[in-house]
Parts: C-alpha cells; structure tokens; sequence
C-alpha cells in the first residue's frame, strides 16, 4: 500500500507537470484521447480494414473484444484508482493539502483505472493494423523490396509507438489514469493482439460459435461478479467515487461504466458473427463484385458514412437495464451493416445497373 502510494504521488506530480506546461497542446491530447476511444474501432477502422482484407477486419474485432474483456477482468482484479478521484481521498498529503488536478468532459471515467482501456484498445487495434500492412511486404523477394519492406517497417512501427505515446499522455494529461496504468495497459494489450496471430480459427467460426463465445464471455464476466459480491467484494466500487469527485455531473456517463463496455462488446461480437454467416455476405463479399475497386471504395463510404448516422441515435439512460439491450442491439447493428447490408444494398446496385447496360 505504501509502494502503491508513493507510485500514486509520483504519478500526480507527472499529471501536474503536464497540465502547466502542456496546456498549449490541450486540444491535441484531447483529440488523441478520442483517437484511442476503443468505440471508433468499430465505426471507423473496422469499416475501413474489412473491406480492404475481411481477414484482418474480422480480427479487429475478436481482438478488440476479447482484449476489452480482459480489460473488465483486470480492472475488477486490480482496483486501480483514477487520479482525479484518488486525490480527494488519499490521507498521505499533509493538512488537508491535496493538489488540484484539473479536470475536462472526458475525465471523468466511472470503472476503475488499471490497466487503461483506451491504451489497451489502441495499442491491439493498431498493433493488428500494422502487422497486417506489412504482410503485404514480407513476400517482397528481391533486393530493391527488402530494403523498401525495412523502411516500411521501420516507418510503420514509428507511428505505431508515437500515437500509443500520444494516447498515453493524453489519458495522463486529463487525469483520468496514472502513468503506470496506461503503460500497463499498451503492453497487455499488444500480448492480446499477438495471440491472435496465431488464432486462425476464428476466420471460420461459425454463428454458434460466436454465440457461445458470446455467452461464455457474459456468463464469467456475471459469475466473476456475483461471486466476488457474495463475498462483499463490491465491483462496481468506483462508480461512486466518480459521482462524489467529478467536478460536474453532467461529464458522468452511463457508457462507461464496467457493464456498458461488455454489453456493447458482445453486440459487436454477436453482429459480426451474424453478418459474416448470413447469404447477404456470401451473395455480396463472397461473389463476383467483390473483387472490383468499385464495390469496396462505394461499400467503405456508405459503411463510413451509415455508423456516422448511428451516432446521432441516442440511447435513454433512465432505466438502467433498457439502456443495456438497446446498447447491445446498437452494437450489433453497426457490424451487421458493415459486413452485409451495406455490401448487399452495393452488390444489388451494381447487378441493377449492369443489367441496365447489357
């Protein structure tokens, strides 16, 4: 408790150092924040990487499911405090002489804060993106493409490793994590991403399996939760904490709560599964158009702008449960639409038009 204590006051001192003399570039780390939200896996780059390679698409999500899973399972086992919670309530400041930490509509984060989800997500979903770019390189045989490949690599991990960095000091600056939580967080999540590099399995599951996953993934997420209540082991702890410290309660949101990030990741999960086993994927994505240019470009702008439109649908957050169903329908819908009603409605457009033609 003491070891944690003093990694807490140093990590604060970090959170103070940046919000004096980084403030010139509050918009940029807010922004980098954003970029790291593991919610834009599924409405921006999954949509893109799909199109481009299913393989790799279908990945991005397992991935960044699983490893959010892990995340939920880490926090409960961890109880990582939130700097802009811990501060109020730690006793190790003299005199009542706790620091001001600055607080923005992002901070104020409700789970608990080890390891940093937004540095795990980033640092999976980023960590396939490019293993999978530089697939494409590794076949390279002669000499002039072994020294192009090196340089690819060489540029593609740079970027990898600066917007992991930018992320990190980003959740740092707006104190919603501690340093330590947010490296911890990189590196579990790129150890999820590398597993499933060695996972082909999931390319060919089918709805059943997802399913199963899916249930398996609930039911010890619940059983893991109940368990530890039945021992007066409280899991939803820091819910409280956020209420009592946020500096306004309007930055207090349902959809980060533990239970919100599992509901809204078994969604994606389940519409991945049901798009990739359903005959408007393999009449579109599996036949003839599926080849040309043309399909991909128009399925990647319709899917890109269509999840662009699920974001004005608001969800009621008055009753709690409510809140969860339609969250885990929203998430469904968003990977059904990219894998199957976008390409179907595409596939049926271009087949029209040809006829039209001949």
């Amino acid at each position: 408790s003491i070891k944690m204590d003093l990694l807490h006051s140093n990590g604060v001192l970090i959170i103070q150092h940046l919000q004096r003399d980084y403030r010139a570039y509050q918009d940029f780390l807010n922004f980098m924040s954003h970029v790291g939200d593991p919610r834009n896996i599924f409405s921006i780059y999954f949509p893109l990487w799909f199109q481009l390679n299913q393989v790799v698409g279908t990945k991005m999500i397992w991935v960044a499911v699983i490893g959010d899973w892990f995340n939920l399972i880490f926090k409960w086992i961890l109880f990582g405090h939130r700097p802009y919670w811990w501060v109020q309530e730690t006793m190790i400041y003299p005199n009542q002489s706790s620091p001001c930490l600055e607080q923005f509509p992002i901070t104020c984060e409700t789970g608990p804060g080890s390891p940093s989800g937004h540095a795990m997500g980033s640092s999976c979903v980023w960590y396939v993106m490019v293993t999978a770019a530089l697939g494409y390189t590794v076949r390279w045989k002669d000499k002039s493409a072994v020294t192009l490949h090196r340089l690819t690599w060489s540029f593609l991990w740079s970027i990898f490793w600066i917007i992991q960095i930018s992320v990190c000091i980003s959740r740092v600056f707006i104190a919603t994590h501690f340093p330590h939580q947010v490296v911890l967080g990189v590196f579990a999540g790129i150890l999820v991403a590398e597993a499933f590099e060695h996972t082909p399995a999931i390319q060919t599951a089918s709805l059943r399996m997802y399913i199963k996953t899916n249930l398996f993934l609930f039911l010890f997420a619940l059983g893991f939760y109940l368990s530890l209540k039945l021992l007066d082991i409280d899991l939803l702890w820091s819910v409280p904490k956020a209420k009592k410290w946020c500096a306004n309660p309007d930055w207090i949101n349902i959809d980060t709560t533990p239970f919100a990030g599992l509901v809204r990741n078994l969604g994606a999960l389940f519409g991945l599964g049901l798009g990739i086993n359903s005959e408007m994927f393999i009449m579109s994505c599996k036949g003839k158009n599926s080849c040309k240019i043309s399909f991909r470009i128009l399925c990647i702008a319709a899917s890109l702008a269509t999840l662009q439109l699920y974001n004005f649908v608001k969800i009621p957050t008055h009753t709690e449960y409510l809140f969860y169903i339609l969250s885990f329908c929203k998430s469904a819908a968003m990977p059904l639409t990219v894998v199957a009603l976008v390409p179907y409605c595409v596939h049926s457009l271009m087949r029209t038009t040809e006829k039209k033609l001949n």
